[in-house]
């Protein structure tokens, strides 16, 4: 009997219920210890150093500027309460958080050791000069209601403090810091109003400092990009109000693959004439990158000239490099090479649309990456304002300094998916970027755990695209001897993760790997690229010859998007959320892979190196389009509202309870039959950028959503309880010892980063009839805790993805008609 497939099942509104989180937690500080007269008397005078500094450098230099900056420092290894040291009621800002590690002498082993410094950089207006003096002052002399000093905290974590400097500003390593030769930077300057932006432009005019145009808005800062040495840095600081970072200016990636024929253009008529092409499409693939030549014989029927674009019309629309086009043509057909070999007739149904975002030299100079991306997104929307589009961007920066920090590239994305300045949500599939050592066959994959995803990659909304390969035998007799690097389904040598990155704080990235080939590697540990070993691709000079081969990550995220396209296509009312969700619902790991960073399935914290290393795997375009009678796939999109503003205070709100319809009696009779179900949580957070920390109300994500199930043994009103009671104060994420932890493959402390999660649950089909419980509820973020920025009661939308795998018995039937009392229709393909 051939395998039928059914639709995905749309479920029911879930019930909404009123959140509750238990006050406590949040952990306890660390302070040193400290004489409170001798520590006391001393910032006292250190801060009268530091505003006598300031002010005496704004008289030699007739400064306007109506306030100082000041640089607090903590113990080292030792907390400091940086949320304490503002109040924005007196203007007193919070400009930047940065940690830093410095080298001590250990003076009993005599030996070094590295130590945590952290630096906190603020604003205090002039006429709040005696804000921090009386904060010193009543340390020194009042005393809390249980005889603790007034300010304790906030004052014994404070080492030293002095007036800030440019390096106060300064986010990337300090050797990146422009001395006497100029440089671009960004400067992130505060908000986002025309008078500020206004204010500093004319600043920039009269210290004839050289900036790019156009600038990038995020909640509380505005990104811009100057050309200065270090001495105009620290005249931009003396003059300014509105300073809060500086950063070094980003470069992009090179992009080459070797020239290298291999069909012949009789290939191409074969599959013209079997090519079934969909009329008006409705879902496009918008590639951002050097132009794509929509003359090629294979590219011109699915993209239309009046949809090539470019975002400087000096540089024309046609691909002067090659990238473009090969980046087209796997986002066309997929497999391309197997579409050339087949015989059967080749639907497309999506279309292409093209933007030059990279002009004809060799490399783009330094530009605020995020502008760039927003406008060329935006001449494709104006053109096509109503397509379902799935941007695809393989174009990186490479320079290792971020490792999951966002940065403005990254933060932009986040800001251009999540919709907040049009309310057009969008899918957008960027590449992890590549690992391009000659020297890595002596390495592989060690090396790979230490070589970040390049800039943008990080984006928390963004889908992220490693690679790894199938790809291992060699026939090119010139290079008799050689084999493979990788084996058959690991991770590809030119693959990088974010094993390196802090695994408190930013997302798993890339989250799905797809084909991006192998190196062939000789007897003397020499390694190259060869045909044999990569995908092919269309060539931008179809004059010349008419395939090229092409590989790494750029392969890769070409191919995710023509996946991606295939579920917008089929379901074309689904959000970007849910098609992002199925994507990474439908990925399974091969057991290469993931050997190849875990070896005992049983310890998360190896399932954690296999998170950051290929994310949750390989897409599988069947699990994510369809159903079978023995699995069902149910999906939900909903809107929620995180938090409110109640009673003048900012609190979580809503939670969703779904009681799905499970098979009950299906399942109870499989008793002890091993089944399988999955959860994915995919939604999309507005990004507020900025290095003012991570913990509190510093946040960068606006807000963070979390899904539960109930164990077995829970009843509703046990399991309701127990979700009231996740939330500390600080609404920390803190292991799961619930009795339902042990199912989960990969378990929250895993799966819980960034805006989308998913884990496998495992266990008896007898368990999973009583495990019919999920709910969905809100973490902190910025919205509730930046109350100044009124986004306290936004709402956010999300989409929940839940599939199970049972023995072969019909499931779908009867779940199906306890959503809809209708016969399923099977699709056809």
């Amino acid at each position: 009997m051939p395998n039928i497939k059914y639709p995905h099942l749309l479920i029911k509104e879930p019930e909404v219920t009123k959140f509750k989180s238990r006050p406590g937690g949040g952990g306890d500080k660390k302070f040193p210890p400290r004489s409170r007269k001798s520590h006391g008397e001393y910032l006292h005078k250190k801060l009268e150093i530091a505003w006598k500094e300031s002010h005496d450098e704004l008289a030699a230099s007739f400064s306007e500027r109506h306030g100082v900056y000041i640089e607090f420092r903590s113990a080292p290894n030792f907390d400091l309460v940086f949320k304490s040291l503002e109040n924005m009621s007196k203007g007193i800002r919070l400009c930047n958080v940065r940690t830093d590690i410095e080298i001590f002498k250990n003076n009993d082993t005599g030996e070094d050791e590295e130590k945590k410094i952290i630096f906190v950089t603020v604003y205090v207006p002039s006429e709040k000069k005696r804000h921090f003096f009386q904060k010193i002052e009543e340390y020194l002399n009042k005393e809390t209601k249980k005889g603790k000093p007034k300010n304790h905290n906030l004052i014994v974590g404070i080492e030293s403090l002095r007036k800030a400097l440019a390096e106060s500003f300064w986010q990337d390593a300090k050797k990146l810091i422009p001395s006497k030769n100029s440089e671009w930077c960004e400067v992130w300057i505060r908000g986002h109003s025309e008078e500020v932006i206004k204010n500093f432009d004319t600043l920039l005019t009269k210290l004839e400092i050289t900036s790019k145009s156009g600038f990038i808005k995020f909640p509380e800062r505005t990104v811009k990009l100057i050309n200065v040495d270090y001495s105009e840095l620290e005249k931009i600081i003396r003059f300014s109000d509105d300073i809060a970072e500086f950063r070094k200016a980003k470069h992009t990636a090179d992009f080459w693959v070797e020239l290298s024929p291999r069909e012949q253009a009789e290939w191409v008529e074969d599959l013209k004439k079997r090519l079934v092409v969909k009329s008006k499409s409705n879902t496009s693939i918008c590639v951002l990158d050097t132009g794509i030549n929509y003359g090629h014989p294979l590219i011109s029927p699915v993209l239309n000239k009046n949809d090539c674009h470019s975002i400087n019309s000096t540089w024309g629309n046609d691909d002067h490099l090659g990238h473009g086009t090969l980046m087209a043509g796997l986002a066309i057909f997929g497999d391309l090479q197997n579409k050339l070999e087949g015989t059967e007739k080749v639907k497309l149904n999506h279309v292409l649309e093209s933007v030059k975002i990279l002009p004809p030299n060799a490399q783009n100079d330094p530009e605020l990456w995020g502008l760039m991306t927003a406008q060329g997104i935006s001449l494709a929307e104006i053109q096509e304002p109503l397509k379902n589009r799935i941007t695809c961007m393989a174009v990186t920066s490479e320079d290792d300094r971020d490792r999951g920090r966002p940065t403005s590239w990254s933060g932009s994305l986040d800001q251009i998916t999540s919709g907040v300045d049009s309310d057009i949500r969008r899918l957008m599939i960027v590449s992890a970027g590549n690992y391009t050592d000659p020297n890595c066959v002596k390495y592989y994959p060690d090396f790979q755990t230490t070589d970040s995803v390049h800039d943008p990659g990080q984006g928390w909304n963004v889908v992220t695209v490693g690679a790894y390969t199938q790809l291992s035998t060699i026939t090119d007799p010139q290079l008799d001897g050689y084999k493979a690097l990788a084996g058959v389904n690991q991770l590809s040598p030119f693959s990088t993760t974010s094993l390196i990155w802090d695994d408190n704080k930013w997302p798993i990235k890339p989250e799905v790997v797809f084909e991006g080939g192998n190196l062939a590697v000789g007897t003397d540990d020499f390694t190259t690229e060869c045909s044999d070993l990569s995908l092919v691709s269309t060539f931008y000079r179809p004059h010349e010859k008419l395939f090229d081969s092409f590989g790494m990550t750029s392969a890769a995220t070409a191919q995710a998007s023509h996946f991606a396209a295939q579920i917008q296509t089929l379901y074309p009312d689904y959000w970007p959320e849910t098609v992002r969700a199925l994507m990474i619902h439908s990925a399974e790991l091969p057991e290469e892979l993931k050997n190849q960073f875990s070896n005992d399935d049983s310890k998360k914290t190896e399932l954690k190196n296999v998170l950051r290393a290929c994310g949750y795997g390989v897409p599988n375009l069947e699990r994510a389009l369809y159903c079978a009678s023995s699995s069902l796939t149910l999906i939900s999109e909903s809107e929620i509202q995180p938090f409110e503003r109640a009673n003048g205070k900012n609190k979580p709100k809503d939670m969703h309870l779904y009681d799905l319809p499970w098979p009950i009696d299906i399942l109870q009779e499989l008793g002890d039959a091993e089944v399988e179900m999955r959860i994915t949580l995919s939604y999309f957070i507005e990004p507020g950028p900025g290095e003012v920390g991570w913990k509190d109300r510093y946040r960068y994500a606006s807000h963070a959503l979390r899904f539960n199930l109930n164990s077995p043994t829970e009843n509703k009103d046990e399991f309701v309880k127990r979700i009231n009671m996740a939330a500390r104060s600080e609404d920390e994420d803190k292991p799961d010892t619930s009795s339902s932890s042990g199912y989960w493959f990969y378990g929250q402390q895993a799966r819980n980063k960034g805006s989308i999660h998913s884990d496998i649950w495992k266990g008896s089909a007898a368990e999973l009839a009583n495990s019919n419980l999920i709910a969905i509820s809100p973490r902190i973020g910025w919205w509730r805790e930046r109350n100044h920025l009124g986004k306290c009661n936004t709402k956010t939308r999300y989409a929940l993805v839940v599939s199970i795998q049972t023995p072969k018995l019909d499931i779908y039937t009867p779940v199906a008609q306890m959503i809809a009392p209708k016969v399923p229709i099977p699709i056809s393909t």
